[in-house]
């Protein structure tokens, strides 16, 4: 059970990484010309901004309950 959870603690880590880069590299394609001008892709990158640090919140939150459950099994 144990090797089981350090599994998946370790791939959600991995997927929280994966996604802070995926927001970063929408963040950094947002320029500040095209936010000032109002660019037909704004809208679009800031989604995908929302998104990917939405799905960052939602890995890092399982893999705390992942920790939680692997300290409870071997308490």
């Amino acid at each position: 059970m144990n090797t089981f959870l350090v599994i998946v603690i370790a791939l959600l880590a991995i997927m929280v990484v994966v996604s802070l880069v995926r927001g970063i590299v929408a963040f950094l394609q947002t320029t500040k010309i095209d936010l000032e001008r109002g660019g037909d892709n704004v809208k679009e990158l800031q989604m995908r901004q929302n998104s990917a640090m939405f799905a960052r919140i939602k890995f890092q939150a399982l893999t705390i309950v992942a920790i939680a459950v692997l300290l409870a099994v071997n308490s």
